[in-house]
């Protein structure tokens, strides 16, 4: 018998400079339209610069990134044509993983879905909202989302999604994001969501999920958001 110890593969440089480069997005640190050297994404992403050279190309292809000659590097610059895109996209891809998710997350796993955002929620009221408190919506806002295309099995629609919430964050950045005055109606727009998810209706899941989405790049583009005949109190 062997007795060999199977480790799992380092993730590579170039991986993680990938992942630090999400991750400044997220946080945003880096910003729409921006440029920026390749020494100087070298300094924010913590990486050596050859892995930050073999990833500008993964970059450029995904249209996060392109180089300007003379000029550098220029993160994507957001534009009514992007705006649209992106959020047909993630339209087509999100009422798709929510007529699976709808039959087959558990009762269990939903309650506890619930609960995390009426936690935010609860706090939002008790105490002023701050960055932590942002932080910390903004976590629980884009983990239902991500977890419904997970729940598809499917990398391939999977990694598509990935790269397109860079894209939605880089819009939200240049447009709005979750803000104190947006947190609330968000999560109550996610809770009534959560509402036919329970009720293991498919068609009232597909139309509030396209509701919250509209209601998002409606936010964006500065137009007003669209009525909700929904209200939390009957929650909390």
């Amino acid at each position: 018998m062997s007795t060999t110890t199977h480790h799992p593969a380092p993730t590579s440089l170039r991986a993680q400079a990938y992942e630090s480069f999400q991750q400044q997005i997220v946080d945003a640190n880096i910003r729409p339209g921006q440029f920026i050297s390749q020494r100087e994404l070298m300094q924010l992403l913590g990486m050596p610069l050859g892995a930050v050279r073999e990833l500008i190309p993964r970059l450029e292809a995904e249209g996060l990134l392109k180089t300007v000659p003379q000029r550098g590097l220029q993160v994507a610059h957001v534009d009514l044509k992007l705006i649209n895109n992106a959020f047909q996209l993630r339209r087509l891809l999100e009422r798709e993983a929510a007529s699976r998710f709808v039959t087959t997350v558990s009762d269990r796993d939903l309650a506890a879905i619930e609960q995390a955002h009426l936690d935010i929620v609860r706090r939002a009221r008790k105490t002023a909202i701050d960055d932590n408190l942002l932080k910390d919506a903004t976590a629980v806002d884009w983990g239902l989302h991500d977890l419904m295309i997970d729940a598809l099995g499917n990398e391939l629609i999977s990694e598509v999604y990935r790269i397109n919430s860079l894209r939605v964050r880089l819009i939200k950045l240049e447009g709005s994001t979750l803000s104190p005055e947006v947190l609330i109606p968000a999560m109550e727009e996610h809770l009534w969501f959560i509402d036919a998810l329970k009720r293991r209706d498919p068609q009232a899941v597909v139309d509030r999920l396209s509701h919250h989405i509209e209601s998002a790049h409606r936010r964006v583009l500065g137009l007003p958001r669209p009525d909700m005949p929904w209200s939390l109190e009957k929650l909390l």
